[in-house]
C-alpha cells in the first residue's frame, strides 16, 4: 500500500495584481498583509509553507520574508506555480492557496485536508457562486505534477478547467464567503470594513422574510433572531450555514427596510431584511 504523501503549503502571490491597481499581498487586514495572513493560516495546518513568485519578485520585501518557490516552466498564471511547487518537492502534496482569501478560515482548510482524497490529483472546493472547482483553495497530490506538464504541452492554462477535465472530487464548502477573492479597490474597501474589529458590533435584533425557494429550505416565511451580522453578506452567509441556502448571492437581491439594498449596507438594529430569489416564469 502506497504512504498518503505529507502536505506543504504554497501561497500564490506571483500575480500582476492588474485589477487592484496595486500589489494585493501587500494589502493589510488588522495589522498583517494579505500574504502573512495566508501564510500563518496555512502553517497551522500543514509542515512548512513557502511563497510562490516570479523571479523578478524574488526580492521584493513582502515576499523575500518567507521561503519562496520560484517559477521554473514555463508559461503564465498559477498553474506554473503549482508546477513549481510540485518540481520542486515530487513527493510531497500542496495545499495551494491564492494570497487573497481574506475571508479563509482555519475551519474550512480544516474541512479540505480531512476530506482530501489522496488517490485522486487534487481534491477542491465547489464555488459558492458557480458550482465550479475553485483550484487556488485545494489540495493537489504529487501525481498532478507530471498531468499538469501532459495538459500544458497540449496547450491547457487554467487550473479549473484541469480540474473538470481530471473529475477531481469536489467539497462543499461549510462557509461559501470564505472562497471570495478581493481584486478591485471596491471589494478590497468592502473586506477591509467587514474584518475590522468594529465592523463585530454588538448583537442586535433582525426581521428576516424568506421566500419561494429560501421560505422552504428555512421552513418558515419570516422570523426575529439576534446576530452580529454586520451587513447583509455577513447576515446571509451566517443563515446559508444554517439553514443550507443552495441559491448564491449573485443569484439574490437583498432589501432592507423595504429598499433595495447593496450587500455591503451597514446594518442596524431593527432593520427587517428580504432576500429575493430569481422569479420563475416567464
Amino acid at each position: 500500500m502506497n504512504s498518503v504523501a505529507p502536505v506543504y503549503g504554497l501561497i500564490l502571490a506571483g500575480g500582476a495584481s492588474t485589477r487592484m491597481r496595486t500589489d494585493k499581498a501587500a494589502l493589510r487586514y488588522q495589522g498583517k498583509t494579505q500574504l502573512e495572513r495566508a501564510f500563518d493560516l496555512a502553517g497551522r495546518h500543514v509542515l512548512e509553507v513557502f511563497v510562490s513568485v516570479r523571479s523578478s519578485q524574488i526580492t521584493e520585501p513582502t515576499r523575500a520574508a518567507h521561503p519562496l518557490i520560484v517559477d521554473s516552466v514555463e508559461g503564465e498564471g498559477p498553474i506554473v506555480g503549482i508546477r513549481s511547487a510540485l518540481a520542486a518537492y515530487p513527493k510531497a502534496a500542496w495545499l495551494v492557496l491564492a494570497c487573497d482569501l481574506p475571508f479563509l478560515s482555519d475551519a474550512v482548510l480544516e474541512q479540505l485536508l480531512a476530506e482530501r482524497d489522496p488517490t485522486a490529483l487534487a481534491t477542491a472546493f465547489r464555488s459558492a457562486h458557480d458550482g465550479l472547482p475553485e483550484p487556488l483553495c485545494a489540495v493537489w497530490e504529487p501525481a498532478a505534477g507530471a498531468a499538469l506538464a501532459a495538459y500544458q504541452r497540449g496547450g491547457g492554462h487554467c487550473p479549473r478547467k484541469f480540474l473538470i477535465g481530471h473529475a477531481a472530487p469536489l467539497l462543499e464548502p461549510r462557509d461559501p464567503r470564505a472562497l471570495d477573492n478581493i481584486n478591485t479597490p471596491e471589494e478590497y474597501a468592502q473586506a477591509e470594513d467587514a474584518l475590522s474589529p468594529i465592523a463585530r458590533t454588538d448583537p442586535m435584533q433582525l426581521t428576516i422574510q424568506y421566500f419561494a425557494l429560501m421560505r422552504e429550505q428555512a421552513g418558515r416565511s419570516e422570523e426575529t433572531l439576534e446576530t452580529a451580522a454586520a451587513t447583509p453578506a455577513d447576515l446571509f452567509s451566517e443563515l446559508t450555514l444554517r439553514y443550507g441556502f443552495t441559491l448564491s448571492r449573485e443569484q439574490l437581491k437583498v432589501a432592507v427596510n423595504s429598499e433595495f439594498s447593496d450587500w455591503s449596507r451597514r446594518l442596524s438594529s431593527g432593520d427587517a431584511v428580504v432576500f429575493i430569489p430569481p422569479v420563475a416564469g416567464g
